[in-house]
């Protein structure tokens, strides 16, 4: 028989009727790393809040195994009794408390009901140099960057003797540095039993880290396999219920006339004046083209978007043309008016009002277009929004549903629409599949040719080096707020554009 730590055998969850899950059995080995895959609505998520006593046991139909021993989680103190322990996308921590504190929180070493302060301290140094964080046990969390805040999070768990560690999406917002580091941090708890399950819609990562990977489709388990057995054609494959022979669906674009260009355009550090997030950066944008900046995490390229849409402010000698006419923005709404319009890498802190309907979240950006002597004609706003749930494929319940309860790949379609509803000529997409599964990713590249089509000119800003050279007409490549490069579609490749985003010149590039 083999060495199960976990076991969890025809696990059946409804919402409203809908079964969101059904007849689940899910396995994990002890000691391995299991990759967890699937698109946006999948079930993955449901799983596990399961698993981690989020829904309790009279919740859902099915049972759950640890280490042979039939578990009833009521809470997720339970399922951390039991030696599991999971880590969200949106970390659990209090900005404004220290490390030590944090890692402690709700399991205080006390004696006599006091708690026992160096003790704590002593045991944090100990889980910090274990994940390989030189950081000191009473530094405030707020002032840590994410990969950092990530690896507090694992070493929580470590301190509540969790046995399994489940990871979702789990280097999201991490740069290239940070996701190797946790990943050889997982290797090294891996060599001492711990067991991982990764969810991750980053499928270099899957076959870089797991071991084993199962697959979830509309509900169902639809294969577990060895990571070796499978190829990411056909893991994309498993997923999407389809084939996808393209990645990229990219049309032939026909750039049109400068639409929008920037010359010595600069915004400084608010926080440390001196410094300037941008410097100097001049570059163009043509209707009808895509075009792509890269870099680095830091390099400028949210700042660069900000700048333009009115949030930060650029400097004085810094200058806007838009049509051929120099004009200033000094707004978010003048922006919009001007026909610039945003879409934050952040979806639910920037980009939707997460406790309210998609009719609501569809409208915000264009109620100015909507409303009639003061009022907003409910009809037509009724009408844009069924319109553009078809168009975009949107899976919803209905307009009314809340956005919160949608999917990621859903969320950020209607984000999409939100901006499109304002006839923008110039839309900024801002990592605009972050977290989002390949077959909404596709979707989504399938919209912006949609729009390029129409006339409109899209600037996307990506981490993603496949997603840059795969819809990208040209390439911007930014370091140290500046743009160290420039490349055609022809020329672009993953090497040339890490060389300029390090710093290299293309003109110094030995291929």
């Amino acid at each position: 028989m083999q060495n199960y730590i976990l076991q969890m055998e025809q696990i059946t969850k409804s919402f409203s009727g809908v079964k969101a899950l059904e007849d689940v059995t899910f396995q994990v080995k002890k000691g391995e790393i299991h990759a967890l895959v699937g698109e946006n609505g999948a079930g993955k998520s449901t799983l596990m809040k399961i698993l981690s006593g989020v829904y309790k046991k009279n919740e859902y139909e099915g049972r759950i195994l640890v280490q042979g021993k039939e578990q009833r989680f009521m809470g997720t103190r339970d399922a951390e009794k039991a030696g599991i322990s999971i880590i969200y996308q949106e970390l659990n921590l209090i900005k404004s408390m220290s490390i030590c504190e944090n890692i402690f929180l709700g399991c205080e070493r006390r004696n006599n009901g006091v708690i026992q302060w160096n003790e704590q301290y002593r045991q944090t140094k100990e889980l910090l140099d274990k994940v390989r964080l030189k950081e000191n046990p009473g530094t405030m969390v707020g002032v840590l960057g994410v990969g950092k805040q990530q690896l507090i999070e694992i070493a929580k768990a470590l301190n509540k003797n969790a046995r399994l560690i489940i990871l979702d999406e789990p280097t999201a917002s991490l740069t290239e540095v940070e996701t190797e580091i946790l990943m050889d941090i997982l290797r090294e708890l891996k060599k001492e039993g711990v067991t991982c399950i990764y969810i991750s819609h980053k499928l270099d990562e899957v076959f870089h880290i797991a071991d084993r990977v199962t697959v979830l489709r509309d509900g169902k388990v639809i294969v577990t396999k060895n990571i070796s057995e499978v190829s990411e054609s056909s893991l994309i494959s498993y997923m999407v219920g389809r084939e996808l022979t393209q990645r990229f669906p990219h049309e032939e674009h026909h750039a049109g006339e400068v639409i929008l260009e920037v010359k010595d355009w600069s915004v400084r550090n608010p926080v440390i004046s001196d410094k300037k997030l941008i410097d100097h950066v001049q570059f163009q944008v043509k209707k009808g083209e895509i075009l792509g900046i890269a870099g680095l995490m830091g390099a400028g390229r949210t700042e660069l978007a900000l700048s333009l849409f009115g949030i930060l402010k650029p400097t004085q000698d810094s200058q806007l043309y838009f049509k051929g006419r120099k004009i200033q923005i000094r707004s978010p709404k003048q922006a919009i008016r001007r026909g610039i319009s945003y879409v934050s890498e952040d979806r639910k802190r920037y980009g939707l009002v997460m406790d309210k309907d998609i009719r609501t979240n569809m409208s915000l950006a264009s109620l100015s277009k909507l409303v009639r002597y003061g009022v907003i004609n409910g009809n037509l706003e009724i009408t844009r929004t069924h319109q553009y749930m078809r168009e975009l494929k949107i899976k919803a319940s209905s307009i009314q549903q809340k956005v919160k309860n949608l999917s990621g790949g859903n969320q950020q379609k209607v984000i999409l629409a939100k901006w499109m509803l304002t006839s923008p000529e110039v839309l900024i997409l801002d990592e605009p599949t972050r977290g989002v599964d390949v077959g909404a990713k596709y979707e989504i590249y399938q919209i912006m040719n949609r729009l390029v089509a129409q006339g409109v000119a899209i600037v996307m800003i990506s981490s993603e080096l496949p997603e840059i050279i795969g819809m990208s007409d040209r390439i911007y490549v930014m370091h140290e707020g500046k743009i160290n490069g420039e490349l055609n579609r022809e020329e672009a490749t993953q090497e040339r554009i890490l060389y300029s985003a390090a710093g290299g010149r293309q003109e110094t590039y030995v291929g």
